[in-house]
């Protein structure tokens, strides 16, 4: 849900000491061409001559991917969003899923304390379109029914963005840092991202929650994305990394434009085979007919005016196991199946917050991308992004407040993090950057 908030709501901050952490945690790529530009894509990855067989290739995952629509809906921004069936999903397509039951939003035998970390029965988490204000811009132009779930429709285009038809809207594979080594002096060069995060580890983690404040930070090259999210993860870190991430992003590799989108991404392979952005693949079983994944958020934050912000939940259903995700305060969206996973059908090990963006310094310089608003954390409301009221779901399935936050950016003088502690923001912290300036040249 997007709330419009005061200026003078903004408490001074009260700086952490910054702590030093090895480099573990996953890297949120988009997938990358050289450049950011193809103009095909192959089943074998790279591009091909455009031939029969691949235009076949790509049309069947059109297919795949584009389910029959009960109804289509064109949002202002030009995407089509189509109302599927909630049994056609993409989800049922996974191996493991066939025969799966959904979880139904009115078994009203699943006891709300045992369910819902904020104690709401889950029947009555799902808000018809009366009671709740547009959190997307797709809803100017219609609603889908009731049975439905909205799914922005694939073009063809966005599939030729990708390196191949096999790793269209996965991230790309990258070797982690063990979490017991310091960072590598080179990983900047190795991984080109850069993050500002505030993170908690050494317990067993059951969700997490967070408000963040939404953005339209600028993008230098269509290859790089900038994006604020929460991480809940669990494994090595090495080739079994679970992870299950969830913000809104902006990159022009995966959609085609500039715009603020809600996301979320899982994988149990360190995004080896397993997972997708969003729908684009089978696993997360969607049960809302309000909210589309990779959608546009709207309205934006703007600099030194209005604030707008969301609010995302993520929690482990103590009875059957699966991670379910909230969108606001009334939006329960679907669950990802607890059988996707191995670590994370236990707990997670650690939960990260913050902003991530790709730095390809295409020009021999570091990328002038922005995190957040695109201004550091000194700045503060109004200016600087931020995540506030920062939350961990424990083993009693309770949120609570994170314990010993840590700190975590490369390089402070590009982006940067600054915690604090209210009692309207709880525990909060204002993140980003500008990315390339004087000091970060």
């Amino acid at each position: 849900m997007l709330l419009d908030l005061e200026a003078g709501m903004a408490a001074k901050l009260g700086i952490h000491n910054i702590v030093q952490l090895c480099f573990f945690f996953s890297l949120l790529l988009v997938p990358l061409v050289s450049g950011g530009r193809a103009t095909t894509a192959t089943t074998g990855g790279g591009s091909g001559g455009g031939g029969s067989s691949q235009k076949l290739n790509v049309q069947n995952h059109l297919k795949n991917l584009n389910k029959p629509p009960v109804k289509s809906i064109k949002s202002p921004d030009g995407d089509i969003i189509d109302c599927v069936h909630m049994s056609h999903q993409p989800a049922f397509d996974h191996p493991d899923l066939k025969n799966h039951k959904i979880q139904a939003i009115n078994n009203r035998f699943m006891k709300p304390q045992n369910f819902h970390p904020e104690g709401k029965i889950l029947a009555d988490s799902k808000v018809s379109s009366s009671s709740s204000p547009v959190a997307q811009l797709w809803h100017q132009n219609g609603r889908c029914p009731d049975g439905t779930i909205p799914v922005r429709r694939t073009k063809k285009e966005d599939i030729l963005r990708a390196s191949s038809i096999q790793r269209f809207g996965k991230k790309k594979q990258k070797s982690f840092p063990q979490p017991s080594a310091k960072p590598l002096p080179d990983i900047l060069t190795q991984s080109g991202h850069q993050h500002a995060i505030v993170y908690v580890e050494g317990d067993k983690y059951y969700g997490a929650k967070a408000t963040i404040n939404v953005w339209d930070p600028r993008i230098q090259q269509p290859n790089e994305f900038s994006l604020s999210q929460m991480w809940i993860l669990g494994g090595s870190f090495g080739q079994d990394l679970n992870s299950i991430e969830a913000g809104w992003q902006v990159s022009p590799d995966l959609y085609g434009d500039n715009n603020t989108r809600l996301f979320t991404y899982w994988t149990s392979d360190a995004y080896q085979a397993t997972g997708c952005y969003n729908l684009l693949c089978s696993g997360f079983i969607q049960i809302n007919s309000d909210i589309a994944l990779g959608a546009s958020i709207y309205p934006l934050s703007n600099y030194g005016s209005s604030q707008y912000d969301i609010s995302i939940l993520v929690w482990k259903d103590p009875k059957e196991g699966n991670w379910w995700m909230q969108f606001g305060n009334n939006h329960v969206l679907g669950y990802w199946p607890a059988s996707l996973f191995s670590y994370l059908s236990d707990s997670a090990s650690m939960i990260e917050w913050g902003g991530e963006v790709v730095n390809s310094e295409s020009d021999g310089q570091h990328t002038s991308t922005q995190m957040g608003s695109g201004h550091f954390p000194d700045e503060g409301f109004g200016k600087a992004s931020y995540f506030k009221n920062i939350q961990v779901v424990d083993g009693e399935n309770k949120l609570r407040a994170p314990k010993d936050l840590g700190i975590y950016t490369e390089q402070d003088s590009c982006y940067n993090v600054k915690t604090g502690n209210a009692d309207d923001w709880g525990n909060y912290f204002y993140y980003g950057g500008p990315g390339r300036n004087p000091n970060c040249p």
